[in-house]
């Protein structure tokens, strides 16, 4: 979890109520004017070309690939400052945003092999989102938070792959890379929403370095296990290491899935104070167009409250998503996220967290996803967490596009 960096320097882009999607539909139409007869990316619908393709990066298997998200979002009582906290990401109102600039260069390891193979990725991106995925030593000073106010730039992933023809099959990542806790992600083309759920906010890491292994048992089961260096973290308490593993289960005709991960060591390598989350990920899909699942999250931190105490967050997060075309899909998400003792939302206000959102994904193209949704949030909480902690309860509409290159 990362608390927002809101510094105040340069003057804000601000825009009315209409501009942030009239902006984006001026974007789209630029877009969909000059590359709408092409569906292999928008870098080749531009230039005709595919680095991935050519014949280096083809005869070592190397892909090089990467996205574009930037949205808007507009609160129906947008506060002077277009804070649009404790919401993070998507974090400004009346404000576009160029959320992420991915780049990424990735070789897959070949998972069916006989033999030894090695592999790994490499993300770097820019962007208002990377202020959320930076880790401690590694790229959270980069970039002055006076030089770009919101924007900044991260390394989330950096990692070395290793497949070992061990029975089933042993891969390795040694490195920097996502956390596998949790149903939503920090890439913005593996998520059907814009904005994001409390857990994945408040209650789960972003990423870890160290080290992660996999294994199948079967067609049906994997075990993952490893250690790292805690959470969002990279040269911080290294001889305090948490144990990162899980076990995932999907039937034969991947129609259902069950994936449950945890992590869970000492905070520090001072004073022995215990975190441990453990994620729960439920999916089925009941036809071919409709999928449900169901998230719960619970955490504990030893001595983490103000008074000393131990700290409890947990929460549920319900997702139904129906693909009405091949382009289009329609999707709800309804939460509850539990700050039991006040450290993890806003410090020292213990409350309970709702929110309920609306969307569509559309596809015009492979390469080219809108997203725009509407969100009401409310809390029980004893301060009011909205519109600069005068309200109880917000309602946003919020649109981004993701241009996969």
């Amino acid at each position: 979890m990362k608390q927002s960096k809101a510094v105040l320097c340069a003057s804000p882009l601000t825009i009315d109520k209409a501009s942030i999607f009239f902006l984006l539909l001026l974007l789209y139409s630029h877009f969909a004017s000059t590359v709408m007869a092409h569906d292999d990316g928008a870098f080749f619908a531009l230039t005709g070309r595919d680095f991935s393709q050519s014949r280096l990066f083809k005869e070592h298997g190397i892909n090089i690939d990467g996205w574009l998200s930037m949205g808007g979002t507009y609160l129906t009582r947008n506060p002077d400052n277009h804070s649009n906290a404790p919401i993070t990401f998507n974090d400004r109102s009346g404000e576009l945003q160029v959320n992420q600039l991915n780049m990424y260069l990735e070789k897959p390891v070949d998972m069916e092999s006989k033999h030894w193979n090695f592999g790994g990725r490499v993300d770097l991106m820019f962007g208002t989102d990377s202020r959320f995925t930076q880790a401690t030593g590694l790229d959270n000073r980069w970039i002055s938070d006076k030089d770009l106010r919101f924007y900044d730039l991260a390394l989330p992933q950096s990692y070395l792959e290793i497949f070992a023809p061990f029975g089933n099959g042993l891969s390795a990542k040694i490195g920097h890379f996502y956390t596998i806790l949790g149903e939503e992600v920090v890439t913005a083309p593996n998520n059907f929403f814009y904005s994001h759920a409390y857990t994945m906010q408040y209650g789960e890491p972003f990423t870890h370095t160290g080290a992660l292994f996999s294994y199948a048992l079967n067609e049906n089961f994997t075990l993952n296990a490893g250690s790292v260096a805690g959470w969002d973290n990279f040269d911080e308490n290294l001889a305090n290491w948490n144990f990162l593993g899980g076990m995932s289960w999907t039937n034969d005709e991947a129609t259902s899935a069950v994936s449950w991960s945890v992590i869970s060591g000492d905070t520090d390598d001072v004073q022995a104070a215990n975190r441990t989350v453990s994620s729960l990920v439920i999916s089925h899909s009941f036809t071919d167009k409709l999928q449900y699942v169901l998230q719960h999250d619970f955490g504990f931190q030893e001595q983490a409250a103000a008074t000393g105490q131990d700290a409890f967050w947990y929460g549920i997060n319900q997702y139904l998503i129906y693909d009405i075309t091949d382009s289009i899909s329609a999707g709800l998400r309804g939460e509850w996220f539990r700050d039991a003792n006040g450290t993890r939302v806003i410090a020292d206000n213990p409350g309970h967290y709702f929110a309920l959102t609306a969307g569509v994904n559309w596809k015009p193209k492979g390469w080219l996803t809108l997203r725009p949704e509407v969100r009401y949030d409310w809390a029980d909480a004893k301060i009011n967490p909205y519109i600069n902690q005068s309200k109880d309860h917000q309602l946003q509409f919020a649109m981004d596009m993701v241009i996969e290159f």
